[in-house]
């Protein structure tokens, strides 16, 4: 197959990334094979490209926002079809014993394994996924507008619910970037009053374009109290005070990390453990 590696990490500029001919990788026990039909570009996979995430293995193929269809399927498997359209994300695999994954958490599992990281991606003609950790994917949304779902949409969805928005209540956003976009198009669509603070003139047009009631400067405090807010932005040094108010605490996001808080409650909850993956 046909297949995209990281030789050596370095700036994107410097062409870090090889082209060519790599072994047809063979399903195992739980595993699926899957031609890969389209892949979309996260952040994360330019961290690992420039170094800024260590190689867990050398040679590996980036890529986790995969759509791609079953070729077949390893010994054990039965939940897919031959010919199937399936999504690979950057979840492959938790432990299913430490105290996270046995509350149900597992996106904050202690021993992960990550797509396009530990195990090769989709940046090339053929993938392996880990059936249990492959996704059925509706008909109404072509390859190319589902690949983004995979991370951007499910970091962004999950941080929606973390957040507890009340019907009809007033949501903040900050930053507005791949995830946080695609999270106002699903808060408005329920009905929800979104505001926007980021940095970008572009992304301001956009959030204007879908909607929001309100869009300001990455530092300027909404008109109106807020009923919760998600931290998308990864310069979060203004997040605490502009939260502060109307919480009762100040979270302090990780670097990269996505953060929902809401009225009711005084504690920031984290919606993603996937350091930048999440940004």
């Amino acid at each position: 197959m046909r297949a995209w590696w990281i030789d050596e990490p370095g700036p994107a500029a410097g062409g870090p990334m090889r082209f060519g001919q790599c072994p047809d990788p063979v399903p195992g026990a739980g595993e699926l094979l899957v031609r890969v039909r389209a892949c979309g570009v996260c952040r994360t996979d330019l961290h690992l490209v420039e170094g800024d995430l260590p190689l867990h293995r050398a040679g590996v193929i980036p890529g986790h926002e995969v759509v791609g269809e079953v070729v077949r399927a390893g010994p054990g498997c039965g939940r897919f079809r031959k010919g199937e359209r399936v999504g690979v994300a950057w979840l492959r695999h938790t432990c299913g014993r430490c105290r996270f994954c046995r509350r149900g958490r597992e996106n904050l599992c202690t021993a992960p394994r990550f797509t396009g990281w530990d195990q090769d991606g989709g940046y090339a003609e053929l993938t392996l996924a880990p059936e249990a950790f492959a996704y059925r994917l509706p008909e109404e949304f072509d390859d190319e507008h589902a690949a983004p779902l995979l991370c951007a949409g499910i970091i962004g969805y999950r941080a929606l619910r973390r957040a507890q928005l009340p019907p009809g209540g007033r949501l903040g956003i900050y930053g507005f970037g791949a995830s946080a976009h695609l999270t106002a198009q699903v808060a408005l669509h329920q009905g929800a009053e979104v505001h926007v603070m980021t940095r970008s003139a572009e992304a301001r047009a956009l959030a204007r374009e879908l909607g929001a009631a309100f869009v300001g400067e990455a530092d300027e405090p909404p008109p109106v109290p807020l009923d919760a807010a998600i931290l998308f932005a990864p310069w979060a040094r203004w997040c605490p005070r502009r939260c502060a108010p109307w919480t009762g605490a100040a979270p302090s996001p990780s670097p990269g990390s996505t953060s929902a808080t809401s009225r009711s409650s005084t504690t920031p909850r984290s919606s993603s453990r996937s350091g930048s993956c999440a940004a």
